[in-house]
Formats: structure tokens, C-alpha cells, sequence
């Protein structure tokens, strides 16, 4: 039986190096004076952020050594997740994490050397920007029923289709990119495929308005006819289905790890306004109710907390913790609408207002309970592992 414990010890040994390297301590201070004009602009200038973050090493904290990667465990890469939450916006750290934990997991494990030293390397310098090309407009969380095609011809696939929802599209040196290879079942004729942005056929329909997330480019992408090297394909041809599954255990704790420091944020930033606001001659946050709610509240986050740190230390030992990472998501995304919306009520008519953090969380962390496998697609995953699905 597989006991988790993370000593305070082991904790704190993250903990040290996060606030030695990690952004905190740097890269933050470069970053966040810039988000409201970002978030404006509907843009953020990512090759510029991605080299300042890839000069720092944290593009690559746990990829190897020998392609610029720091060689670290996958502990580290959630601590530098955690430390990214601080940013004060939801959609630029989701852009990095596309970058470090959606886009190139696959490359690094099954991609070949000539793969890895193309587009793992500068990755990882921050000199490229990476996209992850899975959803489509018919197949969102549904994975297995995309129907982009990449046609054998010689030695190139031919491919023709399109991609939705493309966090980093506008901005993209290459994508990541699942399609059909074949013809079999759903589940084993796919490939993930490194597909260079710039070659003839790819087009960037449009950059999406979104909710939130609103500094992060998300683009709609088609391809017609465009050619790529068969060797542009990583690891085996049929197991793309099988390769983003495993990237999607580490997306799915990396969002979870990534929303803890905003909720931390929300709530505290909650309990200043509610210390100096008044209402009926006292404190709002002297009134029971509200002092109790923020309680539960950070009593949740902690407890989300503990949960992404058991679901890591166990990946790090090798085990598949598709369960648990499903379930860190669902509980990730459902804290991130309880927290804002509890939250924003108590900033009154200043929760309101677009310009304050409560407000922007409250739109941005919105999208935790869609993108990269919606609730119901967690919650399916998780009675799978608890045998309670339907018999057929």
C-alpha cells in the first residue's frame, strides 16, 4: 500500500529554492506592472516574457539537462506553478503553462533527438513560443473525436483541418499538435506531431474574444494542406491519444497548482477591504458571517493544497495519478468560482468594477472548470477509477 508524506522538511527544501530562483523573486516584478496594460490590449508580448523566464531557467525546471532543463523532479515545476499564481492575472500563467507543461511533456519523454533539439531546446531558452493543438470546434473535452487529418504522402504528412481555443496561437513558433494518422479506433490512430506555425497552409483565423483571461491570445487555426516531415512525429505513430493523456495528468495538477497563491491572494486582499470597509458603523469583517465564510474558505484552499501535494509526490515515484489529478481539477475549478464569488460580494459595488483583482479571478478562473477536460469529463474519469461507470 502506497503511503504519501511530505515532511515539513522536504516541503520547506521547495519552498527555499522557489524563493531563491523561482519568478517571485524576480521575473514577477517584471511582469505584473504590466498587466492591466496587457490585459487591455487583449495581448501579452510572450516571446519577450518567455526569454526573460527562460533566462531564468523556469521553462525547463524538470525537462533534462542536455537540452537546457534544470534536471529537476516534477515537484518543482508545481512549486514554480504555485509561484506563478501571484501573477496578477489568470491568463499569462496559463500561457507558460502551456509552454512548460502542456506543449512539450510528450517531446520530452518519446520525442526524438532531432525533435527535442528543434523545438524542446529553444523551448526552454524561451527563444520559441509553444502552442498545444488538441480541441476543435466539435471536439472540446472529447478528445478521441477530433477530425483534423495528417495524410501520409511520401515522407510528409499532408495535413487539413483546424484547431480551436489555441492558448499562445497568435503568438506560436510551433505547435504541439494531435491528429488522425490513421484509420483505426479512436483511441489508437493518432499522433502528436511538432508542426511549425510558419509553414504555407497554416492560418490564423482569428484571435478569440474571450471572458477572461483576457492578456492570454487564444486563436482559431486551420490547416490546409500543409506538409510536415514524417519525422516531425513524436515517439510512435498511433499513440498521440495514449502521449496526451499522460501530458494531461501533469496539466490538469499544474492548474490546480496554479490557482493556489490567487485564492490565497483573493481571500487576503478580502480580509484587508473587509477590515477598513465599513457598514452599520463597524467593520464588515466584525460581522460573523463573514469572518466564518473567509474561514471556510481558506480551510478549502488548504485542503485543495494538500491534495495537489499527495497527487505530485506521487507522480514523482512513477504512479498514475489520473484520478487524482482529475479530482485536484475539478476541485480547482469549483474553488476558483466559490472563492471569487464569495469574495467579490463582500467588496460590495467595488467587486463590481473590472479593475480589481477579486473581479478579474472572478471572470478568469472561470474557464479551470472547462478548459483542458471540463467538470463532467473529471467527474467521469473519476467513477471510471472508482469502477461505478455504467456496464455496457
Amino acid at each position: 500500500m502506497l503511503i504519501y508524506k511530505l515532511s515539513v522538511g522536504s516541503r520547506s527544501k521547495y519552498w527555499r529554492w522557489v524563493q531563491r530562483f523561482a519568478p517571485g523573486s524576480r521575473s514577477l516584478n517584471e511582469i505584473n506592472p504590466h498587466v492591466d496594460q496587457w490585459e487591455a490590449e487583449g495581448q501579452f508580448p510572450a516571446h519577450k516574457v518567455f526569454k526573460l523566464l527562460g533566462n531564468a531557467g523556469f521553462l525547463g525546471v524538470n525537462k533534462p539537462v542536455e537540452y537546457g532543463g534544470l534536471g529537476l523532479d516534477f515537484s518543482y515545476s508545481m512549486a514554480v506553478s504555485e509561484e506563478l499564481g501571484n501573477i496578477r492575472c489568470g491568463g499569462i500563467p496559463m500561457a507558460i503553462g502551456v509552454q512548460t507543461d502542456m506543449a512539450t511533456p510528450a517531446l520530452a519523454r518519446f520525442g526524438s533527438e532531432e525533435l527535442k533539439q528543434q523545438f524542446l531546446r529553444p523551448s526552454i531558452a524561451g527563444d520559441v513560443v509553444a502552442c498545444l493543438g488538441v480541441s476543435e470546434v466539435g471536439a472540446g473535452s472529447d478528445v478521441s473525436s477530433i477530425a483534423t487529418k495528417a495524410v501520409k504522402d511520401g515522407e510528409e504528412y499532408v495535413i487539413n483541418g483546424g484547431k480551436m481555443w489555441t492558448t499562445n496561437g497568435a503568438q506560436a513558433d510551433w505547435m504541439c499538435l494531435l491528429a488522425n494518422t490513421g484509420d483505426g479506433p479512436p483511441h489508437r490512430n493518432k499522433s502528436l506531431i511538432c508542426l511549425p506555425m510558419n509553414l504555407p497552409g497554416v492560418h490564423i483565423a482569428r484571435k478569440i474574444e474571450k471572458l477572461g483571461m483576457r492578456s492570454s491570445d487564444t486563436a482559431e487555426v486551420f490547416f490546409d494542406d500543409v506538409r510536415v516531415p514524417r519525422k516531425n512525429i513524436i515517439g510512435q505513430e498511433g499513440l498521440g491519444f495514449t502521449y496526451q493523456m499522460l501530458q494531461f495528468q501533469e496539466e490538469r495538477l499544474w492548474a490546480a497548482a496554479n490557482t493556489l497563491a490567487m485564492l490565497d491572494n483573493i481571500i487576503q486582499e478580502t480580509i484587508q477591504y473587509t477590515r477598513q470597509r465599513k457598514i452599520f458603523k463597524q467593520p464588515v469583517l466584525y460581522h460573523q458571517w463573514v469572518r466564518f465564510r473567509l474561514a471556510e474558505l481558506q480551510t478549502e484552499v488548504e485542503l485543495l493544497r494538500s491534495l495537489v501535494h499527495r497527487a505530485t509526490a506521487l507522480y514523482v515515484k512513477g504512479n498514475d495519478v489520473t484520478k487524482l489529478a482529475s479530482m485536484a481539477k475539478l476541485k480547482g475549478g469549483r474553488l476558483a468560482r466559490e472563492v471569487s464569488d464569495s469574495c467579490l460580494q463582500f467588496w460590495g459595488g467595488m467587486g463590481f468594477t473590472s479593475d480589481l483583482l477579486v473581479s478579474r479571478f472572478y471572470r478568469d478562473g472561470r474557464l479551470i472548470s472547462i478548459g483542458g477536460g471540463a467538470d463532467e469529463v473529471m467527474l467521469e474519469i473519476i467513477c471510471k477509477y472508482m469502477d461505478t461507470l455504467p456496464r455496457k
